[in-house]
């Protein structure tokens, strides 16, 4: 058979039995989850942004492959005024959409996409939003739909945003994956056809992969973006193929046999077979990530600052960490990585006491045999490797002290979806760094805006929300860590959380993959990623 056509039908799934990875000019990724949709803007999970903003789209501004620095994008550089409110971005030119089944564009990429994407988030009564009710969590939890007070589009290749209050993490922001840019003409062409829900099912971005077919629960599939603007750092394959499967040991099994290439999540205890495969290659890197256990304040007794007290010191974390990391995790003790700038060292857990938490549980008046729910995610991610395990063991101790936890699953995109509307009691979450900054962290997760997004302990404390929006106001980074470690003492006083772990991530890939880069951000990317034969 003609290697042209071979491969043809391999990309397009017709040679039953045959592994993708057959093909040299195909990359297939094991991934362990189905993504929600493919609209990033709506979204939080790198489930959901490895499906979507790291392969089809872009944002003005884009961090470095595989690093934290921000480097120019769809706006190839831009100007900040004296007073550090006002952006002026200029846009790059000669930039195409992609071109698809559903869509094709009669125009390249100009300022009118940048402000279609920016006024949805923006304007609730946007044509386009009262078409497509939908939230944009990210954009809210950030408060940055209250923060941008202007945009302008000054001409076809000028976008200006102004800022109520300085934001030090403002371009950093908008190089994250909620950010990317829409096509305007696209979602015009769905309001005029009464799809405009289709921009979440059939998506058209100007990322270095396009679109091509999904099947939920098994597969997703991609083309090279053959006009990609970014020639240097667009696909190096013909073909991108999502092979989902939520089971760790099927993802290695597949990767073993070269029925895929890369694979994530692997379980510690296969870490041993996969470092001696001779076929495969194990790189690895200290986690910019945090897991938790969020403690849903609005729900008694929860409310009682006693009971998350004697919750969190009847956690045993070292058995837990030895259990599910073993050897792979770091101990957590606050809401953020030590290897974050303005991470306050001087800051302690309570010990493990249960005799102290029954005592404490006695005086909140909660009495023994209290039922309380327990969620864990039914996926594997960077800072939790099993999270059904970790619920098992936390089940355990909490029982010794007289408290019923039973444990809840969902399907993952079920499970946020009814986190972020409050359901659970308590529940086990995490977090991978998405920009490199302090309020990434401590305003995204534990801010009052974030309440309803990703703040799943629906906790609101005035004098910590007032010291993380300060630290926002102002580019001193001296004055900024002062305020956010004062944050940060709040946090560990109050027990919203009780931080788990800071786990090692580990990529496991065959060896004939090149220049994959392991993203401090929890996320995978593969434009500029090849594999040799």
């Amino acid at each position: 058979m003609h290697k042209k056509l071979l491969s043809s039908l391999i990309a397009a799934g017709l040679l039953a039995g045959t592994p993708f990875a057959q093909a040299a000019s195909n990359l297939v990724f094991c991934s362990e989850g189905s993504p929600a949709g493919f609209d990033p803007a709506q979204y939080t999970t790198g489930t959901d942004f490895d499906a979507s903003a790291e392969t089809m789209f872009n944002g003005l501004s884009e961090f470095e492959r595989g690093g934290t620095k921000v480097q120019p994008g769809l706006a190839s550089s831009w100007d900040v005024s004296e007073d550090g409110r006002t952006y002026t971005f200029h846009l790059r030119k000669g930039v195409k959409f992609h071109t698809t089944e559903y869509f094709k564009p009669t125009r390249e990429f100009n300022a009118d996409d940048v402000v279609f994407t920016f006024e949805r988030m923006l304007d609730k009564n946007s044509a386009f939003r009262k078409a497509y009710p939908t939230e944009f969590p990210y954009f809210t939890d950030m408060g940055l739909d209250e923060n941008i007070t202007k945009l302008e589009k000054v001409d076809d290749y000028t976008v200006r945003m102004t800022l109520k209050e300085v934001d030090a993490a403002f371009i950093q922001n908008l190089a994250m994956p909620f950010a990317v840019i829409q096509s305007s003409e696209y979602a015009n062409q769905l309001l005029k056809s009464g799809r405009p829900s289709d921009i979440n099912q059939k998506p058209v971005g100007t990322g270095p992969f396009v679109f091509s077919r999904y099947q939920k629960d098994a597969v997703i599939r991609f083309k090279a973006n053959k006009d990609y603007w970014d020639p240097e750092e667009g696909a190096k394959v013909d073909n991108l193929i999502f092979s989902i499967s939520s089971d760790a040991s099927v993802r290695m099994q597949k990767l073993k046999a070269g029925e895929c290439q890369i694979t994530v999540y692997p379980r510690p205890a296969d870490l041993e077979g996969l470092k001696n495969d001779p076929n495969l290659k194990v790189p690895s890197q200290p986690g910019f990530n945090d897991g938790y256990l969020a403690y849903n304040v609005q729900h008694p007794p929860l409310d009682k600052l006693e009971v998350r007290q004697a919750l969190d010191m009847a956690i045993n974390k070292k058995a837990i960490i030895d259990a599910i990391y073993q050897g792979a995790g770091q101990m957590a003790v606050n809401g953020m990585p030590p290897t974050q700038w303005s991470y306050d060292n001087s800051l302690k857990d309570a010990p493990f006491d249960p005799e102290k938490a029954k005592a404490l549980l006695k005086q909140a008046g909660v009495k023994e045999g209290t039922e309380i729910t327990l969620w864990a995610m039914p996926v594997q991610r960077p800072y939790n490797p099993n999270a059904r395990q970790m619920a098992e063991m936390i089940q355990q101790d909490w029982a010794k002290v007289g408290i019923k936890a039973k444990i809840v699953s969902y399907e993952w995109g079920e499970y946020n979806k009814r986190a972020k509307a409050g359901e659970h009691d308590t529940l086990l979450i995490g977090w991978s760094g998405d920009n490199g900054d302090p309020d990434n962290w401590l305003g995204t997760l534990y801010g009052c805006d974030a309440i309803g997004g990703n703040n799943y302990s629906r906790w609101c404390q005035p004098e910590y929300d007032k010291l993380i929006k300060a630290a926002k106001r102002t580019t001193d980074m001296d004055e900024r860590t002062k305020l956010y470690m004062q944050a940060q003492q709040i946090l560990k006083q109050q027990v919203p959380i009780t931080p788990i772990a800071h786990s090692t991530v580990f990529q496991p890939m065959r060896k004939e993959v090149q220049d994959f880069k392991i993203s401090p951000f929890g996320l995978n990317e593969f434009y500029g990623v090849s594999v040799s034969k």
